[in-house]
C-alpha cells in the first residue's frame, strides 16, 4: 500500500521516504521467492513442447497448454514489471509512487501465477485421470491457493489492530495454541 504519513505504521517514526524505501526492499524480498518459482515453472512448460508425447495430445490439451504458456508468461512479466519500474524511475524521487505500482503489479502477477498453476495441473489431471475428477482436483487447489494467498492474510489483516498489535488477549485459551 502506498506510503503515507500517520497511515497503518503511526507506531514508526519514519518520513515518506524512509517508509517507502522499508516498504520496497520488503517487496523486493516477497518478489526474489515469486519470480524464481515463476521462473522455473515457466521453463517447464516451454519445454513440454520438445517431449515426443506432446503431438499425442488432443487438441483441448494443445489449447490448454497454449493459454498455459501464455497465462506463465504475462506472470513471469508482471512479476519481474517492478524491476523495470525501480530501474527506470529510480533517483527521479518517485520511490513512494514506485512501491504503490509495483504492488499492484505484484498482486496482479500472483493471480496470473494462480492461473498458470490451474492451468498447468488441469492439463497434467487430465492425462492422469478422468476429466471430471481432474476439474475437481483443479479446483481443490485453486480454493487452497486462494485460501493461503488471499483469505488468510485478509483475516489477519482483519483481526489485528490498527496499533499493529494482534487482537488476542494472551489469555489461556492463547497459551493453549501456542504450546
Amino acid at each position: 500500500m502506498p506510503p503515507q504519513a500517520g497511515g497503518p505504521d503511526r507506531g514508526r517514526h519514519e518520513t515518506v521516504e524512509e517508509r517507502a524505501d522499508r516498504l520496497w526492499t520488503e517487496l523486493l524480498q516477497e518478489l526474489r521467492v515469486a519470480q524464481t518459482g515463476v521462473q522455473i515453472l515457466f521453463g517447464f512448460l516451454l519445454t513440454v513442447v520438445f517431449q515426443q508425447r506432446f503431438t499425442a495430445l488432443s487438441d483441448t490439451d494443445r489449447d490448454i497448454y497454449t493459454v498455459t504458456v501464455m497465462l506463465g508468461a504475462a506472470a513471469v512479466g508482471a512479476l519481474i514489471g517492478p524491476v523495470s519500474i525501480h530501474r527506470l524511475l529510480t533517483g527521479r524521487r518517485l520511490k513512494p509512487q514506485m512501491v504503490t505500482w509495483a504492488s499492484r503489479l505484484t498482486i496482479v502477477g500472483l493471480v496470473l501465477l494462480l492461473c498458470t498453476m490451474a492451468s498447468a495441473l488441469l492439463l497434467i489431471l487430465r492425462l492422469a485421470v478422468a476429466d471430471t475428477l481432474a476439474l475437481w482436483l483443479v479446483g481443490v487447489m485453486v480454493a487452497w491457493f486462494v485460501l493461503c494467498w488471499g483469505v488468510f492474510p485478509v483475516l489477519a489483516r482483519h483481526t489485528s489492530r490498527p496499533d499493529g498489535e494482534s487482537g488476542e488477549s494472551g489469555g489461556p485459551r492463547d497459551r493453549r495454541l501456542r504450546g
